[in-house]
């Protein structure tokens, strides 16, 4: 890792999961004008909050000049200014997913439900956020446990999971309107079971990682797009996906698939070319490195450089790993951090 002063984009944020029931969730801070890789920001700049950021740190984002981390167990979206990492404020939200903004709105999933495996678990909602004011304004019911979402024309499209029903896993990406000021939620597209992430290329295609069942349905990646000027699922993959990353043209896989018959994880890593839907490699990282990272966990593509960073969770218990590779597949640096490194986002220059 090496200073870069005149860079648009000055650090990175990467939020540490931490093992559940723990409250061990925290906040690292790559700084790229002195090098430096600062762990636990969020407790050395909040030292008044006791229990830290909470209990299972799952999504964070940066948007107008605030940090928005959802702590799944903990029940909250904590607010934080991007630059200092102060805390701002705390919004309630039961069982929070992942959020996504536009204008002054910001948008997170929810299971809204007691965390549980439970197989008359209700179903999951989307809350809406005045982002002035911190205050939820809006809630609109969905599918059974909705995961991540992405915001398109007024558009929401979010990936239900049903993951608390087991066996009887939600197969549908929910579509709600934004348009006026209460959200409606339009209709569902099938797709496969459990559904987790979702991206949305520049030609308007999404594509939605599907989790299987864990048994004799394995993991998928499926692509939706517009028939008839409405989405629907057009083709299916037939390569696993635990996660991925877009930038341009190319979309970075990996996946680690998990089996209840063998009780061993599977670890895959792919390249797909979005425009004409073909996999280019089953291996981005070029330097046979792939086989010291033991659980690939989160996975970012720096905006301007195109780095490709990738986290390790290891054993879920102790210390995780975020290896830096180039453009071309090749390690530059690794680093240490929290428990669990999980979501990651960019800060820019103010």
């Amino acid at each position: 890792m090496s200073p870069n002063p005149n860079a648009d984009v000055i650090g990175l944020y990467l939020l540490n999961e931490g093992p559940m029931g723990t409250f061990t969730a925290t906040l690292d801070f790559i700084d790229y004008r002195t090098a430096t890789y600062a762990r636990n920001i969020y407790a050395e700049k909040n030292p008044s909050q006791l229990n830290g950021l909470g209990d299972v740190g799952n999504d964070v984002q940066i948007y107008n000049g605030k940090i928005y981390a959802v702590i799944n167990c903990s029940n909250k979206v904590v607010v934080l200014n991007a630059y200092t990492c102060e805390q701002v404020a705390e919004i309630e939200i039961q069982n929070c997913r992942y959020i996504k903004f536009q204008g002054n709105s910001g948008y997170v999933s929810a299971y809204d439900v007691p965390v549980g495996i439970n197989k008359n678990a209700g179903k999951g909602a989307i809350y809406k956020i005045n982002l002035s004011t911190n205050t939820i304004t809006d809630k609109v019911t969905i599918g059974y446990q909705p995961e991540e979402l992405i915001i398109s024309d007024n558009y929401l499209y979010v990936a239900n999971s049903g993951g608390y029903r087991v066996p009887n896993y939600d197969n549908t990406v929910s579509v709600v309107s934004l348009y006026g000021d209460k959200m409606k939620h339009d209709f569902q597209i099938e797709s496969g079971i459990n559904l987790h992430r979702l991206q949305m290329d520049k030609y308007g295609k999404i594509w939605v990682s599907s989790r299987g069942d864990y048994n004799n349905i394995p993991s998928n990646l499926y692509v939706l797009d517009k028939v008839g000027g409405v989405y629907r699922t057009v083709k299916t993959m037939d390569i696993p996906c635990s996660n991925m990353a877009l930038k341009g043209d190319s979309l970075y896989v990996y996946s680690v698939e998990h089996s209840q018959i063998t009780n061993k994880n599977t670890v895959t890593y792919a390249l797909i070319n979005v425009n004409d839907q073909k996999v280019i490699s089953r291996q981005f990282i070029t330097d046979g490195t792939s086989s010291t990272i033991d659980i690939p966990y989160g996975i970012a593509i720096h905006p301007i450089t195109k780095d490709i960073y990738i986290t390790d969770a290891r054993n879920y218990v102790t210390s995780g790993q975020l290896h830096c590779y180039d453009i071309t597949g090749r390690k530059r640096w690794s680093a240490r951090t929290g428990n669990i490194p999980a979501q990651m986002v960019f800060l820019e220059r103010k």
